[in-house]
């Protein structure tokens, strides 16, 4: 559904991105994961057809974005990063305004306006003027906005950035609804815990070149060489920490009140042979957890010997 082919991008002698191949697929929800900077709005508004390639190519829904950008904005929803709303308007006025841009008939825009505010939950909202709502309503406005044309295509910059905690965990839930609608979603962020749960696949950009690209699950294996195991202690702490220090799988341990976290560069079965060793000598513990990765830790995984 998107697709960029050795794309570069530059201003002058600043080299903003630097050959990115990228393939993501239909009906997927691909995080876009890098610092500010790091070139993800350079890829997006070019995407968006805002921006020229210096070099490369790219394809969204079937249309070449430099020879067809018309096409590629009909199959498109584009939300900025930094976005404007228009005083005087109010929130229907605002959509309907969208709409004619997009050549929907008089006949079809109050129809598709009402579906539109009811999804994004802006329905008590539709007679109020858009420069008195609330950021989070205005972002929920600009997602709605991109919506008018109903896009098989979703490009998101940064759309939960300045957000209160709640209305990130609504725009969370909206992009989950969208998923489940068919939508192909391309959302950049620098907050991680923005995407952790929200995205089927992620790719990891940093000073303009793409590190790392994939399904989730698959990425998270790639940098998972070593276990993490947080444990905590009930009783014969000495002792535990004893076993633990003389492990031959034992790359790393951190104290922590209670507990401690190893890091282990073993298997399933090395780990219930630990566990087990523990029980033996008399260690009561609390918990014993295998601790998943994090989009965190796959960052400064996939970025060390990058980021000075």
């Amino acid at each position: 559904m998107i697709t960029l082919t050795g794309f570069g991008k530059d201003y002058g002698d600043f080299t903003a991105v630097e050959n990115l191949d990228l393939h993501i697929a239909a009906g997927e929800t691909f995080g876009f994961i890098g610092p500010n900077g790091a070139g993800k709005s350079t890829t997006i508004r070019f995407l968006a057809t805002l921006l020229r390639a210096s070099r490369g190519q790219g394809e969204v829904a079937g249309c070449d974005v430099m020879a067809d950008p018309v096409g590629v904005r009909q199959s498109v929803g584009y939300m900025p990063d930094n976005f404007g709303v228009y005083d005087g308007m109010r929130v229907w006025e605002f959509l309907d305004f969208f709409a004619v841009a997009y050549r929907i008939g008089r006949k079809d825009r109050k129809q598709i306006i009402s579906n539109v505010l009811e999804l994004l939950d802006l329905t008590h909202k539709r007679d109020d003027f858009v420069n008195g709502l609330s950021r989070g309503m205005k972002q929920r406005l600009c997602l709605a906005k991109t919506l008018v044309h109903d896009p098989p295509v979703l490009i998101l910059d940064e759309p939960a950035s300045g957000l209160d905690p709640r209305a990130r965990v609504e725009v969370k839930a909206l992009l989950k609804e969208l998923r489940k609608m068919g939508k192909t979603i391309l959302i950049s962020s620098h907050i991680l815990t923005e995407l952790a749960d929200c995205c089927t696949s992620i790719g990891i950009i940093e000073r303009g070149q793409l590190l790392m690209s994939g399904p989730i699950e698959s990425v998270y294996r790639q940098i998972r060489r070593n276990r993490l195991v947080d444990i905590q202690f009930l009783k014969n702490e000495e002792a535990g920490l004893s076993i633990l220090r003389s492990s031959p799988h034992l790359r790393s341990l951190e104290m922590k009140p209670g507990g401690v976290i190893v890091e282990l560069e073993t298997g399933d079965e090395g780990l219930a042979d630990l566990m087990e060793q523990l029980i033996r000598e008399g260690v009561r513990m609390r918990s014993f957890n295998d601790r998943d990765p994090t989009l965190e830790d796959v960052f400064m995984t996939v970025t060390k010997g990058i980021v000075n």
